[in-house]
C-alpha cells in the first residue's frame, strides 16, 4: 500500500494513526467551516466537502488515481450554469468532464478551454464533437492562448467558480513543449483574481519529467503564501512513488 501525505491550510504537516479511515477522518475534519460567499449563499457548503470519503480513501487504498480525486471534488464545487476554465485542455478529457457538470437544462454555463498548442485544440474539439451533441458543445470556448493570458478572455468581476491546471506536457505531444514555473505562477495569480468566493484552482502536477519538480515548488510557494484570513490549500501526494502525480486544490474563502 502506498503512503499518502495530506497537508491542510497552508501545507501544515501531520500523521495520524492507523487505520486508515481513522486517518481520512481527521485528516478531512477541519472544524471552521468556509463560507462559499455571499453572492451564492443558497449554494453553501463545508469544505472540506460532505461526500468526498469515498474519492479520498479510493486513493488512500490505491483504487482510484489522483485525477478521479480532482473530478469528484470538481463535482461538489461546480453547479449548474456557472463558467469554470480549463486553463491546460490538452486532449479535452477535462474539458468533457467540466461541460458535463455545468450543463443544464438552463443552456447557461461556460468552460473556457485554453492550450498553446493548436494540437492539443483540435484533439479537445474532436473528442468534444464524438462524444456531446451540438447544443452542449456550444458552452465550450476554445482558446489558441497561454494560461497566464485567462484575464484576456474572462472579466475581473470574481465570476469564475472554478480553474483546472493538468499541467507539464501534452500526452501524446511533442514533450518538450512544457509548462514552465514563470507562465504557472502568473497563471496562478490570474486565477485567484478571476476566481469568486467560494470557488477552486485545482492543479494536478506532474514532477516525472525535467523541470516538473521546480515547477511544483513555486506552486506550492505561491499555495503556502496566501492569506489564511481568504484562502484555504492543500495538497495530495504518494510519499512512496516519488515522480507520481501531486494534487494540489486552494479554495478561496
Amino acid at each position: 500500500m502506498e503512503a499518502l501525505t495530506l497537508i491542510s491550510p497552508h501545507f501544515r504537516r501531520f500523521t495520524a494513526p492507523s487505520p486508515l479511515r481513522s486517518l481520512f477522518r481527521r485528516s478531512i475534519s477541519l472544524k471552521a467551516q468556509l463560507s462559499t460567499g455571499s453572492s451564492r449563499k443558497s449554494g453553501a457548503k463545508e469544505f472540506p466537502i460532505a461526500g468526498m470519503e469515498e474519492a479520498f480513501m479510493g486513493f488512500i487504498t490505491g483504487r482510484k488515481k489522483a485525477t478521479e480525486v480532482a473530478h469528484s471534488v470538481w463535482k461538489n464545487i461546480i453547479q449548474k450554469g456557472d463558467t469554470v476554465i480549463d486553463a491546460t485542455c490538452g486532449n479535452g478529457y477535462d474539458t468533457l468532464a467540466l461541460l458535463a457538470m455545468v450543463a443544464g437544462e438552463s443552456g447557461r454555463g461556460c468552460v473556457y478551454g485554453m492550450d498553446i498548442q493548436q494540437e492539443a485544440l483540435d484533439n479537445t474539439s474532436a473528442l468534444l464533437e464524438i462524444s456531446v451533441e451540438e447544443n452542449k458543445r456550444k458552452l465550450v470556448k476554445l482558446l489558441k492562448l497561454c494560461h497566464s493570458k485567462m484575464e484576456d478572455i474572462v472579466q475581473n468581476d470574481n465570476s469564475v467558480r472554478l480553474v483546472v491546471f493538468n499541467l507539464g506536457y501534452l500526452p501524446g505531444g511533442d514533450k518538450a513543449i512544457l509548462t514552465t514555473p514563470g507562465t504557472t505562477l502568473a497563471a496562478l495569480q490570474a486565477a485567484g483574481r478571476v476566481l469568486g468566493s467560494g470557488g477552486l484552482i485545482s492543479v494536478m502536477v506532474y514532477v516525472g519529467h525535467p523541470g516538473g519538480r521546480d515547477e511544483l515548488e513555486s506552486i506550492q510557494g505561491f499555495a503556502s503564501g496566501l492569506p489564511v484570513e481568504s484562502w484555504a490549500s492543500f495538497k495530495l501526494e504518494m510519499l512512496n512513488r516519488p515522480t507520481g502525480p501531486v494534487l494540489i486544490l486552494i479554495f478561496k474563502k
